[in-house]
């Protein structure tokens, strides 16, 4: 901090101890030591809430680490965390429950003819556990200066009346479940800054409170998906013959069946994650029009297909987790119209946040990273003019080729949501000399639709949640809120409350005939909620600091 007695104001506030943020925060440091660097998370420790698949562009976390850690390879923790590297690249196409077709030849072809989808190409990338790349990260930057505070969760982002940023609300701690003040109440108290940067994943809290009332605008609506994995551990006979270089990215069964249905964007992934574990996921848009789907119900078909049967048969689930992912591509991300800049003033939005995940390759860690390089030269360039962060900030994006990158996919979660998997995938290829499509919310869309290829037997949700290792404090006020009970009732006349079925964490139950956030301790901060109610009626706000999944290797 500037001033050690005044732990209420610093530089630079960093809200979001992922890989972008913290790449901000370790960069800034560097080129800035004595910038006085804070970055607060409302997790209990780092790596927390972070999960993806996940393979890494090796370019932009190799500018980080040998800026920061110049010895970084010689370190035992880094040989261990980038230890595995795609030397098997599988995209497949599922068909029905037993047949698989590579689809290598054609992405390869497409590589080739510089076609979009050609960049699904993984070869020589890094297959890593997000959470244990953002525990090391955390890690670094202590060691150049950074001050990270855990547990630490922000409710607010307060501006002034020319819509600069002077800081942050933290969440008040120590309410009742009627929000009365406990005997340990202790409200949340503002932390000032002269530069605030907004690094708190999808669909972050305060990003979307400081887009609205800065007056940020986006050209096209957001969309989103949904992503939930488990961690199996499996036998040596299994992971062997898996190998500890494949990465597997599964089209069609049991999302989409062409013509039949179901119809739905998305598809399964495996990753080896070493200590014969393989990670095994169901990315699913969430445009989804199936009243009864759960997204876990597709997982359980996916590891159920005959390809995937014979790595994890008989393994057991060592982890689970949940989250959403910004597909909005290019023309969703969030702009101050004067300066088209990503953010306005002295305030910047990173990875996720500002929705840097290009669809074509259906991965952004590498732009998140780049983001946050990206962010803390900016702020360097501009300790003495804050003012036009923003501005530098965006400037410097473009040139690390990040905005170019999200280009070439501009059009294509739009193309697919507009024509449907069948004839938007094709179209996709034509993206950028399409229109830009104006595509409604994913709440918009459900319809009275079943998926037919529903289970027998409800997935178990307490199973999962458990292995997620989530907790909050259980008197506090619940974080999941539902705006109208009127709209319930007709949502279940309608839809039956879908929230109860596609919950991850079985957060939503019947209490004497009335949907409530029943379970709200299980909470998985995923938000699939809030963006794919029907009616548009629940609403997350932040829970205390420390609280929320406890992700270890996701």
């Amino acid at each position: 901090m500037a001033d050690s007695t005044n732990y209420n104001k610093v530089s630079v506030l960093v809200v979001g101890a992922g890989p972008a943020g913290l790449s901000a925060a370790i960069t800034l440091k560097k080129q800035s030591p004595g910038t006085d660097v804070c970055v607060i998370d409302k997790a209990a420790e780092p790596g927390n809430h972070n999960l993806s698949g996940a393979v890494l562009e090796p370019g932009p976390i190799h500018e980080l680490l040998d800026m920061a850690a110049g010895d970084w390879r010689e370190d035992e923790e880094a040989q261990k965390l980038f230890s595995r590297k795609v030397d098997k690249d599988d995209v497949l196409f599922l068909a029905g429950k037993k047949a698989s077709f590579s689809m290598m030849p054609a992405i390869k072809a497409a590589k080739a003819c510089k076609i979009g989808f050609g960049q699904m190409v993984h070869e020589d990338d890094y297959i890593v556990s997000i959470s244990s790349l953002t525990g090391y990260l955390a890690g670094v930057a202590k060691n150049v200066g950074v001050e990270l505070m855990t547990g630490f969760a922000a409710e607010d982002i307060l501006l002034d009346s020319t819509g600069k940023a002077t800081g942050v609300k933290l969440v008040d701690q120590g309410r009742g479940h009627d929000g009365e003040p406990l005997p340990n109440f202790v409200p949340g108290e503002v932390v000032e800054a002269d530069a605030v940067v907004l690094a708190e994943g999808c669909d972050g809290l305060l990003t979307e409170k400081f887009i609205e009332k800065a007056g940020l605008k986006r050209e096209a609506t957001q969309l989103y998906s949904i992503g939930v994995k488990e961690n199996i551990k499996v036998t040596d006979e299994q992971y062997a013959k898996f190998t500890d270089g494949r990465v597997v990215h599964a089209m069609g069964y049991p999302i989409w069946t062409p013509v039949i249905g179901p119809a739905m964007f998305g598809g399964g992934i495996m990753y080896p994650m070493g200590d014969n574990k393989i990670a095994v996921g169901m990315i699913v848009g969430l445009d989804w029009k199936y009243y009864d789907f759960n997204p876990q119900d597709a997982l359980e078909r996916f590891k159920e297909h005959k390809f995937v049967k014979q790595f994890v048969d008989g393994g057991t689930v060592v982890e689970g987790g949940a989250k959403m992912i910004p597909e909005g591509g290019y023309f969703a991300i969030p702009r101050e119209g004067s300066t088209d800049a990503i953010g306005k003033a002295n305030t910047v939005i990173l990875g996720d946040s500002a929705g840097f995940v290009n669809m074509n390759k259906i991965k952004g860690l590498h732009n998140a990273i780049s983001s946050g390089l990206a962010a803390g030269k900016a702020i360097t360039s501009k300790l003495g003019a804050l003012d036009e962060l923003a501005v530098e900030y965006t400037r410097l994006v473009e040139e690390a080729g990040v905005l170019d990158e999200m280009r070439t996919a501009k059009n294509f979660r739009q193309t697919v949501a507009k024509f449907g998997p069948l004839q938007g995938m094709p179209f996709s290829v034509f993206g950028g000399m399409l229109p830009k499509f104006d595509i409604e919310p994913d709440y918009e869309v459900m319809t009275s639709m079943e998926y037919r290829l529903r289970p027998d037997m409800d997935f178990d949700k307490d199973t999962f949640t458990a292995m997620a290792d989530t907790e909050h404090r259980e008197e506090q006020p619940s974080h999941l809120s539902i705006l109208d009970p009127a709209k319930c009732d007709e949502c279940g006349r309608k839809f039956e409350r879908p929230c109860i079925t596609f919950c991850p964490a079985g957060v939503y139950e019947m209490i004497h005939d009335v949907v409530k956030p029943a379970n709200p301790s299980n909470c998985l901060h995923c938000k699939t909620c809030q963006r794919k109610c029907p009616f548009d009626n629940i609403r997350w706000t932040v829970p205390e600091g420390g609280g929320g999944p406890r992700y270890k290797t996701m």
